[in-house]
């Protein structure tokens, strides 16, 4: 099984595909760790050799910021911005969508489950 920055990734997928599993690595930036490491990109994971596990290892320490270290740069950055009350700040802290998103009839998500106001009747006519 093959440890990269914590993280067991998948033995039987391609080695490019299988990357996208740590944190903060997506294709793109898979693609260019195994063009700096001189792996192919096609590759399954247990045919790799240590040598090449060792040499995506270090690319990936010497380029990128994965994981651990990649959250706690994220949620600083959204503490920051809350402590600066700022208007993407004010957003995070009520949980509102914070890059314009419309939330009067979407962004569930980030507000949670619908809370019902109660006690609303309609006025009938008579």
């Amino acid at each position: 099984m093959a440890r990269i920055e914590g993280v067991n990734i998948p033995t039987e997928k391609v080695v490019g595909i299988a990357l996208t599993y740590v944190h903060g690595i997506g294709r793109p930036t898979a693609v260019k760790i195994l063009q700096e490491a001189n792996v192919p990109w096609g590759k399954r994971v247990n045919a790799l050799t240590e040598d090449e596990l060792n040499r995506i290892r270090d690319t990936i320490k010497a380029t990128c910021k994965v994981e651990g270290e990649l959250r706690r740069d994220v949620a600083m950055t959204i503490k920051r911005l809350m402590d600066l009350g700022c208007y993407r700040g004010l957003r995070h802290r009520k949980g509102l969508p914070a890059r314009g998103q419309r939330t009067r009839t979407n962004a569930r998500t980030r507000k949670g489950p619908r809370k019902t106001i109660a006690g609303k009747k309609l006025a009938t006519k008579k």
